[in-house]
């Protein structure tokens, strides 16, 4: 502990470990509440967490300047794909779907190894909203985050999926399910016109027609990936047709919990850092 600028009297800890979060736009994560409360409840006082607007240019000139008191960086929109070009390293799941939210730095040779925490975010937040094994799926999306959903849905045997998408699915995403035994279809962004299980949606709020609805569907679960970005049009529809509405900041809150744990070797402390989200989220 030293004195540093501040209030007279007022002692700091010295910072010996860095993480952060980056992506663009970056203004409106709470990833530093999450991993701030962790540290502070796990009594972490010499690491810090902080966040970074970077886009796909400069995400890799970004990684390179970070000097040795970095030790892991949380990636969202649109860094997971360019990510691989950082990282010495990466996880079978990650390879597999194509998509790296999680870059831990090696302590021995400073090297970046990339995971990936968001297909656990998914699985526990689905888990937590009592959503049974297999049934009917639907993926709003068929990008990176995309692409993670159908990993989480494969863990939940979940066999077959329709992805809503603007125009086709995308290669990568087509081979990453046939990968994972889930056999997909494309479907417009519009309506849904059936009752599913489950639905997890991966874009942004502005994706969405004005028009979009889903089918009723009493019993079944809506889980949108994405928060930030303004009132979401799927969980406003989830609520009209009848389904349990899940928003992001549930997957966000497991995601980190993981990260947490990859980054500095604890186990996270959830409850801990699931009240701080909620005190954090607008209205509370």
């Amino acid at each position: 502990m030293v004195s540093e600028a501040g209030e007279p009297g007022q002692v700091h800890p010295v910072i010996h470990h860095r993480a952060g979060v980056c992506g663009k736009p970056i203004a409106h994560s709470l990833s530093p509440v999450l991993h701030g409360t962790a540290y502070q409840a796990l009594g972490l006082t010499d690491w810090s967490y902080d966040r970074a607007e970077v886009d796909e240019d400069s995400f890799l000139p970004h990684v390179a300047s970070l000097d040795e008191s970095w030790r892991g960086l949380s990636l969202t929109m649109p860094l997971k794909e360019v990510a691989f070009q950082a990282c010495a390293e990466v996880s079978d799941l990650a390879r597999v779907v194509g998509a790296i939210n999680t870059l831990v730095r090696s302590a021995a040779d400073g090297s970046w190894a990339g995971d990936n925490t968001d297909v656990h975010g998914i699985v526990a937040a689905l888990s937590e909203a009592s959503v049974g094994r297999g049934g009917r799926a639907v993926v709003v999306g068929g990008g990176a985050t995309a692409r993670s959903a159908l990993a989480a849905l494969a863990e939940i045997g979940v066999t077959e999926a329709v992805l809503l998408v603007r125009r086709e699915i995308r290669h990568k995403t087509e081979a990453v399910a046939q990968q994972l035994g889930i056999s997909v279809q494309a479907a417009p962004l519009t309506a849904l016109a059936d009752a599913v299980d489950v639905v997890i949606g991966t874009v942004p709020p502005a994706a969405y027609p004005a028009d979009f609805q889903l089918a009723p569907g009493e019993g079944g679960v809506v889980l949108d990936c994405v928060y930030g970005g303004g009132p979401s049009p799927l969980l406003a529809a989830a609520v009209l047709a009848g389904y349990a509405a899940v928003p992001g900041t549930e997957m966000l809150l497991h995601q980190a919990a993981a990260q947490v744990r990859l980054m500095t070797g604890h186990e996270p402390p959830v409850a801990e850092m699931r009240a701080a989200l909620q005190a954090a989220l607008p209205g509370q």
